[in-house]
């Protein structure tokens, strides 16, 4: 069975075992600190209520997850306390160290306690980097551990998946928003993105033909660098490097969880050890210390089996890839394997943002206003946007679709409630309370237009961001104004 092993790939296994893990330690740690106040017993779309309405209309078999024996916001905090662990263990390699089977396991377990959470999540967790990391973390699963050589045919899902990612996005940006097409979209994208980080008004800021520039290349490289994945080596080494670079330059200039990240870890499947020796000379050799090839044959008859499913599985998203009407961002079974993903399709042109404020005046004036501040978000025009990702901050991000207006509302009635309560675990989610704890007796919801501020602008005011009045989105209320939690 040696067309079946692939030794010359023990680092990308690491890699792949390793950097995913790292993945889900940042997913459970976000479970923790924020699953709890936006969607625990008392959270902002319960979970309870969630799943009660779902029996009601009989779709419990279309929702897996293990929350269907009983919610309570201490079972959730097991489930995320669990998954930390076993996710920290393979960060340093325990699992790895024993039989093929041991990763496995880990890594399926991951899966079954993520997808449980991402089931019940709602709108906060309707985003294509959750359905990624389950289905990443499904695939490195058969792996196998030091006991057995990297199988190739997971290696080779591993570089289907990237293809997916980018395939994906590239075509849905030439079927959809015109911009991509004429090279004109980073005109737009670093000032309207959701949420832009320290560097992304110096990558607004850029010369106009270097955005034409970004372009042209992610649509090279996203289009076609990727069919190079499955080349030969050192095509398909300088091929998964090239998508590095690309992905390294969508962390420095924005904040997209861990979608960058995790890409990047996937695209080393394709980095042979030989790749990795040249570019880093440091590196040692491999210890010929008789490591099976791949010939377990209960190793060989799993990995068998999981390559015919990705086969099977694969089906709906090449037609999808084909379709003119792409959907984006889409899994096509409960399972959440062999997803269809894609971002940005289209470009917002201008930024709105959501800016909340209270006051404790029982008459207030417009000087009686304090505003609340958010992680991640912009709020404060001074204030530099902080570099957030790979951690995903979901209220920031429900914040961004609120302004665009395309995201139900119900969760932001709920969190102003919240905030007219002064709720300790909502206030935990943001960056600063003007009221240190103390209740409001009103709070508002504005909608303002952001812009960069120009270089003459900032020298003399210091600013990021300028803003204007773009309307009312809540009127000044008080907790009696709100609807009753149903």
């Amino acid at each position: 069975m040696e067309w079946f092993a692939a030794g010359d790939y023990t680092i990308a296994r690491e890699i792949l075992q390793r950097g995913v893990a790292a993945v889900f330690v940042l997913a459970f740690v976000a479970v923790l600190r924020q699953f709890p106040a936006l969607l625990g017993s008392g959270g902002l779309l319960p979970v309870p209520r969630y799943l009660a309405r779902l029996e009601r209309v009989t779709r419990r078999s279309r929702v897996l997850t293990l929350f269907w024996w009983r919610y309570s916001d201490a079972l959730l905090r097991t489930v995320g306390w669990v998954g930390l662990l076993l996710a920290l263990s393979l960060v340093v390699g325990l699992p790895q160290a024993g039989p093929w089977w041991v990763p496995l396991v880990a890594f399926l377990l991951l899966y079954v306690l993520y997808l449980s959470i991402v089931e019940v999540g709602q709108t906060f967790y309707a985003f294509g980097w959750e359905t990624l990391l389950l289905e990443a973390g499904f695939i490195v699963a058969f792996l196998g551990s030091d006991d057995v050589a990297p199988p190739v045919l997971v290696l080779l899902a591993a570089r289907w998946l990237v293809f997916r990612v980018e395939f994906g996005a590239g075509l849905i940006k030439m079927r959809g928003d015109p911009a991509w097409r004429d090279l004109t979209a980073l005109y737009y994208h670093h000032e309207t993105q959701p949420m832009p980080g320290p560097l992304s008004w110096h990558a607004h800021h850029a010369p106009r033909w270097w955005h034409r520039v970004e372009v042209a290349g992610n649509h090279v490289t996203q289009l076609g660098i990727v069919w190079l994945l499955f080349a030969p080596q050192p095509v398909a080494s300088i091929a998964a490097g090239v998508i590095v670079l690309t992905q390294a330059w969508l962390v420095v200039t924005g904040n997209f969880a861990w979608l960058n990240a995790l890409t990047m870890v996937l695209a080393a499947s394709a980095i042979s050890d030989s790749s990795w020796r040249w570019l880093l000379p440091f590196l040692p050799e491999p210890a010929d210390d008789g490591v099976a090839s791949g010939a377990n044959i209960g190793f060989g008859v799993v990995v068998a089996a999981f390559f015919v499913l990705t086969v099977v599985l694969s089906y709906w998203p090449v037609r999808n890839l084909l379709s003119q009407r792409q959907l984006m961002n889409a899994s096509f079974n409960r399972f959440r394997l062999g997803n269809t993903y894609g971002a940005f399709g289209s470009i917002t042109r201008r930024r709105r943002e959501v800016v909340v404020a209270g006051t404790l005046a029982a008459e207030p004036t417009e000087d009686d206003w304090r505003e609340y501040g958010f992680r991640g978000k912009p709020g404060e025009v001074r204030r530099r946007p902080p570099q957030v990702a790979p951690y995903h901050l979901r209220l920031d991000w429900l914040m961004w679709f609120l302004a665009l207006g395309g995201r139900d509302e119900a969760w932001f009635v709920a969190f102003l409630r919240r905030l007219l309560e002064a709720d300790p675990a909502t206030l935990r989610l943001l960056r600063h309370d003007p009221f240190d704890g103390v209740a409001p007796r009103f709070v508002r919801a504005r909608v303002y237009r952001y812009r960069y501020t120009t270089r003459a602008e900032r020298r003399v005011s210091g600013d990021t961001w300028v803003r204007v009045s773009a309307g009312v989105l809540v009127p000044p209320v008080a907790l009696g104004d709100l609807p009753p939690t149903p």
